[in-house]
């Protein structure tokens, strides 16, 4: 078993909480995992990417290679577009649809739906209307693990056990409600936006 996710968004949605989360789960599996980061200017609303490379078998390096990932979790609708060069044949892109207009000329985001639905594995999740149903807003980033869950081959309730563990500081609300948003997502995965 191998998966090469490719997470990626803008900074300050939470893309290197998702890493951490997917990782720490698939080391509970008893998996290997390899991490690297691309921060770039997340302070200031740019890109962030991080490759996780999720193995039952030993890896030897931390970067995907061209054409080899099996799925690209974004965060952000446009930065899901800027990393299909890392997909692989039989890729899935799982990308939350609402933009993070962070840039003045933002493309049209109809166009950009259109062309996420396009691709033979392309998936829109509405993440932040989920994330508010759980009444976190801050939680789309949840929302998209739950929605990636049948393609990063770990259990669940490893997922949920790593969610309860990187919130837990921020109190007991604050987990419910991720974890709520973390279910709303899995209930939604594979669901297109129209």
């Amino acid at each position: 078993m191998k998966t090469d996710i490719v997470l990626c968004g803008v900074g300050g949605q939470g893309v290197l909480s998702v890493a951490a989360i997917v990782a720490a789960a698939a080391l509970r599996q008893g998996l290997h995992v390899k991490q690297g980061e691309v921060h770039g200017m997340s302070q200031r609303g740019g890109a962030v990417q991080a490759g996780l490379r999720i193995s039952s078998g030993v890896i030897y390096s931390d970067l995907i290679p061209e054409g080899g990932g099996d799925l690209i979790l974004s965060l952000e609708p446009v930065e899901a577009l800027r990393y299909l060069h890392l997909l692989g044949p039989e890729g899935q892109v799982m990308a939350a649809a609402e933009p993070f207009e962070n840039i003045p000329d933002y493309p049209d985001l109809e166009s950009i739906h259109a062309r996420i639905r396009a691709l033979p594995g392309g998936h829109l999740v509405e993440a932040e209307r989920l994330a508010k149903e759980a009444h976190n807003p801050r939680a789309s980033n949840v929302v998209m693990i739950g929605a990636a869950t049948p393609w990063l081959r770990i259990e669940p309730a490893l997922l949920e056990a790593e969610i309860r563990s990187h919130f837990a500081r921020k109190g007991e609300r604050v987990v419910e409600t991720c974890l709520k948003a973390f279910q709303l997502g899995r209930a939604a995965s594979g669901i297109v936006v129209a």
